[in-house]
């Protein structure tokens, strides 16, 4: 077995552990609490489904890419929101934490429809041709049995066994941790050669990528600084692990995977440091 064929088969078992935690961590009645508030999450799915993505397409115009697989790459996340790690950076922002928590799981959710349909319909133009098409239906499979049914499955034992839920949820979230890793440090060894290959232009277009996204949630968040700082971290955040999903399983080997990881690994750092800015200002301003 190679390194890109084992990746293949980490990456998506550590997707389902996490969104088995992610799961066991959540109680319906704080879903619900946050689904009821229809205009936050109109504001997050027009963020993060249509802000982002139009952002992403207009800078790869713009850039444009010599490789034709760098695109893909961008696309995949642009479209897959709902990153396990925004209640973190929201809780260092000093942000509304419980919003973030009913922002994330919806989103992971939805992206397992919205997700392929707008790769589906995104990725045409950027390539003037049909080399860069995907297999929605196979993408939707995937995401479904990654994402949508551990998730699923960690809020049904959460809703009917609490006291279960909590006593796995620590374990279940080291293993989180520990599998992350893992996966993260094998991708970096396996596709380092085309990493370092990324030349400033490349971080120029990611740096505005970014700021873009942090700008959309922002902007939409209000009002209340605790929204908005909700918000924009939820969009900032993309979910780097279904992303590599999708792109291993369609596109392994290629310049796409690269793009994933180098901005995946680029907007983690990014929004970290501006969730700690934004708690420091805080206690400042206190």
């Amino acid at each position: 077995m190679t390194a890109a064929q084992f990746i293949n088969i980490l990456v998506p078992i550590t997707l389902i552990e996490m969104m088995v935690a992610i799961g066991l961590g959540v109680s319906l009645a704080e879903l619900a609490a946050v689904a009821r508030n229809s205009r936050l999450v109109a504001k997050a799915a027009a963020a993060n489904y249509l802000c982002v993505p139009v952002v992403t397409v207009g800078l790869l115009l713009v850039f444009h890419p010599a490789d034709p697989m760098v695109p893909v790459g961008f696309l995949i996340l642009a479209v897959c929101p709902g990153a396990p790690f925004a209640p973190g950076c929201t809780q260092l922002a000093k942000g509304n934490v419980a919003a973030t928590v009913g922002l994330m799981v919806m989103l992971a959710g939805s992206s397992v429809i919205v997700a392929p349909v707008l790769l589906y319909l995104l990725l045409p133009l950027m390539s003037a041709g049909e080399t860069l098409q995907v297999n929605a239906g196979k993408i939707v499979v995937t995401l479904l049995v990654t994402q949508l049914a551990p998730l699923c499955l960690g809020l049904g034992v959460r809703h009917w066994l609490p006291a279960q839920a909590s006593r796995l949820l620590r374990p279940a979230n080291l293993l989180s941790a520990i599998l992350n890793l893992a996966a993260m440090g094998l991708v970096l060894v396996v596709y380092f050669p085309l990493l370092v290959e990324i030349r400033l232009r490349g971080y120029v277009g990611m740096s505005a990528l970014l700021a873009a996204s942090c700008a959309a949630g922002w902007l939409l968040g209000g009002p209340g600084n605790g929204s908005r700082k909700a918000l924009m971290l939820t969009t900032s955040l993309r979910n780097v692990g279904v992303g590599l999903v999708i792109v291993t399983g369609n596109f392994g080997g290629t310049a796409a995977v690269t793009a994933v990881l180098a901005y995946g690994i680029f907007e983690i750092v990014g929004s970290l440091l501006l969730a700690l800015a934004c708690g420091r200002a805080k206690l400042r301003n206190a």
